[in-house]
């Protein structure tokens, strides 16, 4: 199966990638098949620069982008990705009183009453 996805170039702690077709059997760094275009994202503004119509082509043929190349792509206006994401299920859930207090409009938890350490 061919995917669509992101290669990673630069060096350590400066990272640029280019977007490439690539069998998904073979190696991130390894052979690939096309470069439709590149993504900077430590630049003032993020660069994402891909070739639509030959992405929307090879999508109608059968490629699938992955999971971080279709929220990239939704990010920039491109439609139909969602069906291309899957959700995590491995993600941790986060404590619920730290989601009460970071949701807007919440009320603020209440504070636990003061102790005295023993001497």
């Amino acid at each position: 199966m061919l995917r669509i996805r992101l290669q990673r170039l630069g060096r350590k702690g400066r990272p640029d990638y280019r977007i490439v077709l690539a069998e998904h059997a073979r190696a991130v760094k390894g052979k690939i098949i096309e470069s439709l275009g590149y993504y900077h994202p430590l630049m003032k503004v993020d660069v994402f620069k891909i070739d639509m119509d030959r992405f929307t082509e090879l999508v109608k043929n059968g490629a699938r982008p992955t999971n971080t190349m279709a929220r990239l792509l939704m990010q920039q206006g491109a439609k139909g990705m969602e069906r291309f994401i899957i959700e995590m299920k491995d993600k941790k859930v986060k404590n619920p009183k730290e989601v009460a207090a970071v949701a807007p409009g919440a009320e603020p938890a209440a504070e636990a009453p003061a102790t005295e350490e023993a001497k």
